[in-house]
């Protein structure tokens, strides 16, 4: 089992891009992509205050991460994080299936 389990809402298609992204972060919502494995990719969106607990620790990026995304579970290890310039805030992360 992962250490670290993220509970992630899937978003639409009218729920992605600029626009909407702002709104999530407003929302202090994370917008994030799973891709890879055989599966086609799934965009999520993750809270705000788990995301960044999880990055106090080192081993966030090292170890598999588990992502519930409805009723499946994802095993993901994070390929990129970006961040906001000045507050150091995430802004938008990209998951790859393990």
């Amino acid at each position: 089992m992962a250490n670290f389990v993220f509970n992630a809402q899937a978003r639409a298609e009218d729920k992605q891009g600029k626009g909407a992204s702002r709104r999530l972060r407003r929302e202090s919502l994370v917008p994030a992509i799973i891709y890879g494995g055989n599966a086609e990719p799934v965009s999520v969106t993750l809270e705000l205050r788990e995301l960044v607990k999880a990055l106090e620790s080192n081993a966030f990026f090292e170890e598999v991460v588990e992502i519930k995304v409805g009723d499946k579970v994802e095993n993901v290890k994070i390929q990129a994080l970006q961040r906001h310039p000045s507050k150091n805030t995430p802004m938008h992360a990209d998951f790859k299936r393990a």
